[in-house]
């Protein structure tokens, strides 16, 4: 089959329409992912970030009861959002010790949503993303 010059044309327009959806494949909501009947908090050291969109992880090794140590992912609201807040990349370090509330994720793995980060100097924060149907969900803004 022989495609014309302007039906190649009109084939890679549509290809670039759907660019602009590519990173919506990465975001989900609260329920696919997490389980709103299993809170738990973790208390860790930060051992890596990930200030990205669409969100952001915050990666803390924690010590169980047995003094086996595990590193968690803790998925927070993007950049922008948490910037919105008053949370800025540099109000952590690597290093220090967190305290994250959150939801298990249903795949079992470590992961959780974080809902609240305390930070080491007492400050508490909100870092889920707006409008995600998770518990405490404040409405994403509108559209503009």
């Amino acid at each position: 089959m022989r495609i014309s010059r302007s039906g190649g044309y009109l084939l890679a327009l549509a290809g670039l329409a759907l660019v602009p959806a590519i990173p919506a494949v990465a975001h989900h909501s609260f329920a696919a992912m997490y389980d709103a009947n299993k809170p738990i908090r973790l208390q860790g050291k930060l051992v890596r970030v990930e200030w990205s969109n669409p969100h952001s992880y915050f990666h803390i090794e924690v010590t169980n009861r047995q003094g086996a140590k595990s590193v968690w992912a803790c998925e927070g609201a993007g950049p922008g959002a948490l910037s919105r807040r008053g949370f800025n990349r540099s109000d952590i370090k690597i290093g220090e010790t967190l305290v994250v509330d959150g939801y298990l994720a249903k795949s079992g793995g470590r992961i959780i949503d974080a809902r609240r980060i305390t930070l080491p100097n007492g400050r508490s924060l909100s870092g889920g993303t707006p409008g995600d149907g998770g518990p405490g969900s404040t409405p994403a803004p509108a559209a503009r």
